[in-house]
């Protein structure tokens, strides 16, 4: 296909902008008036000024041989979409391909991206002039002038884009950009809005409720005169409590949630990462338990949860049209996705009497159903089969029970999580909370986590609250029963070093995983870079590895190593498995290691079942990794 590089100059003011409000609110609202439009391709370009001219053109052009190349092709793919009717035949995105590549630089901005190409033109500011201004308020001098700066927009973009073409930057990220961004600008599901208010009161209610009880543990720490002040305060001597670093962090323990650290530039030593400015902190915003975000909400100040807020924003959707959906391809250094504008789809609520309730909301056009499957266990059987585990590999192989093996080894004893026993006329599985922490300790150790972190774990996901002492025997039941694991771990300190000093080699025992001084090579021929990694003594003896993340010092070490290169083989071998599915159905929706699409109702066991052959497959890297999938089908998300 051809490249064709496009950009939209529109209206904006200081309320009215996407600095305000999302992409779908800003182009669907009756503000919206494009000024101008710029079009280049290889041979030729096309610039055209004013409202009407903009429309006679977008719907003039064949669009259907281009391959639209932007910056922020979401913002201008959409209004092209949803304004004009005009869908482009491919779409790639020079900010989608920067965050590939450079994934711990602060900011990828078009300014940002030129001046770390080194190119000697510069973007301009001229759109700061444009504020406010309608196309009938320019003279022709300001339009020539803002005429230049878009122009000069679209030529840095294409540029940018054959720069990143030039370094290696894959095919098939080049298919996922394209699939990602067709979710949003050309949208087909439809939402709930009944399901969804309901949703909004429900969780307004729960989060008040958990006020309530916070408000109540002030109290009773509290003399009588202070109570007296505290019952006054209200979420005052909430926040009063919760801004103790040590109790708000035991508090997060309380939910399950390792409480995030950081290393401080001042001392350099390890401290809450409890700020604003905390990345880790503000991820915990967006925490699939909203009692946790509204824990986090409160420390911090504010009035609404991300829950409530996202929930208001898919009201409002609702009320406006189709669903766009919104993912940030590459959100994380590992290459997954992330939410994207204010509505993190990762991370819907999963836990409390009303999760599910906005993947319910999420409906199938008519006609369809969605198919949603999901790769069962990957970054556990990824593990394992980077790490040659081989006795694990065979179970995972043979469908064995993994988790009931792991805590048979734990508690000594023959463990059947899925055993049935009869007492009294009433069904019970004798072994389900031995069987969960075994499910617990296979999902979650295998990344080096120790002891303390272990206990707060099990009391969420299992429901057992566990002595430091048997937290520790367990992690030690787990590591002596996985010695190759906890070799890669090892493996992985070593390449860290090995890096420092300016040296290549390999991790795993195969050699999937290569490293060289700019980090680890993966076998998509993408990276996991740790940017001025260095070793830096610590106090008491021996060392400890930073690198540089968007200005700020984090601390990695052998296991995190791991995690990183396991999610990131995990979402490779996902998203092989997700193209594959859209050679034949239309792919709506990837959340963590599922992918949902759409199937005619009348093939639904049909679709079904290609959708399951296709998130059988794995890449010729990983022929012998032992995967596996499970699915569901229904007319809205939430019945997959």
């Amino acid at each position: 296909m051809i490249p064709v590089g496009l950009d939209f100059e529109t209206y904006y003011d200081n309320e009215y902008s996407l600095s305000r409000m999302t992409v779908e609110e800003y182009v669907r609202d009756s503000r919206f008036e494009a000024i101008m439009l710029n079009v280049q391709l290889p041979d030729r370009e096309y610039h055209v000024v004013g409202p009407a001219e903009v429309e006679r053109f977008c719907k003039w052009f064949d669009w259907s041989n281009a391959l639209v190349v932007g910056q922020n092709t979401a913002f201008d793919g959409f209004i092209l979409s949803d304004r004009y009717g005009a869908r482009a035949g491919r779409y790639a995105d020079t900010l989608g391909m920067s965050r590939a590549l450079f994934p711990h630089e602060a900011s990828h901005s078009l300014d940002a991206q030129v001046k770390r190409a080194g190119f000697e033109e510069a973007k301009g500011t001229e759109v700061l002039a444009a504020k406010g201004m309608r196309f009938q308020n320019f003279t022709q001098a300001e339009l020539n002038q803002y005429s230049t700066y878009c122009r000069k927009d679209v030529r840095l973009t294409l540029r940018l884009f054959h720069r990143y073409l030039a370094m290696g930057f894959p095919l098939d990220e080049l298919k996922l950009i394209d699939l990602t961004l067709r979710m949003f600008i050309d949208p087909v599901l439809r939402l709930d809005v009944d399901l969804l208010r309901d949703h909004l009161r429900f969780t307004i209610d729960r989060k008040q409720q958990l006020m309530q009880r916070v408000r109540q543990s002030v109290l009773g720490e509290c003399d009588d005169a202070e109570r007296v002040a505290a019952a006054f305060s209200g979420d005052d001597a909430v926040r009063a409590l919760l801004m103790s670093n040590d109790k708000f962090a035991q508090l997060l323990q309380d939910f399950g949630v390792d409480p995030p650290t950081k290393v401080s530039a001042r001392t350099g030593k390890v401290a809450w990462a409890f700020a604003k400015t905390d990345e880790a902190f503000q991820e915990l915003q967006e925490h699939p338990d909203p009692d946790v975000q509204a824990l986090v909400a409160a420390r911090l100040g504010i009035k609404t949860t991300i829950e409530e807020t996202r929930t208001q924003r898919f009201i409002g959707m609702a009320a406006r049209g189709a669903f766009p959906v919104p993912l940030r391809y590459y959100g994380a250094h590992s290459g997954r996705w992330s939410g994207e504008q204010s509505i993190n789809l990762q991370n819907l609520p999963a836990r409390g009497p009303n999760a599910g309730r906005i993947k319910k909301a999420i409906l199938a056009p008519e006609g369809y159903v969605i198919v949603d499957c999901d790769s069962a266990q990957i970054e556990a059987r990824v593990l394992a089969w980077l790490a040659r585990q081989d006795d694990l590999i065979e179970d995972f192989r043979l469908k064995k029970d993994v988790y009931s093996k792991m805590a048979s080894r734990i508690y000594g004893r023959e463990i059947d999580r899925k055993r049935k026993v009869v007492v009294d006329g009433v069904e019970t599985l004798p072994d389900a909370t031995e069987g969960q922490v075994g499910k617990t300790v296979v999902l979650g150790c295998g990344f080096g986590v120790g002891h303390a972190k272990l206990k707060p774990f099990l009391k969420t996901q299992a429901g057992v609250d566990v002595p430091m002492e048997e937290a520790k025997r367990i992690i030690d039941t787990y590591r002596h029963s996985v010695p190759k694991i906890v070799a890669l771990w090892k493996a992985c300190q070593r390449a860290l070093m090995q890096m420092t000093l300016g040296r290549s080699g390999t991790i795993d025992p195969a050699g999937v995983l290569r490293y060289d001084p700019d980090g680890i090579i993966l076998p998509n021929g993408m990276r996991i870079s740790y940017p001025g990694l260095r070793a830096v003594a610590k106090e008491g003896g021996g060392h400890e590895f930073i690198y540089t993340s968007k200005g700020k010092p984090v601390r990695i070490y052998g296991g995190k190593v791991v995690e990183n290169v396991v999610q990131a083989l995990a979402r490779i071998v996902v998203a092989h498995q997700m193209l594959l599915i859209a050679r034949r159905y239309r792919v709506v929706l990837t959340v963590h290691d599922a992918v949902a699409c759409l199937v005619p109702e009348s093939e639904a066991a049909e679709g079904r079942a290609f959708v399951e052959r296709c998130m059988s497959v794995t890449p010729k890297w990983a022929t012998d990794l032992p995967i596996s999938c499970e699915s569901g089908v229904g007319k809205s998300y939430g019945d997959c």
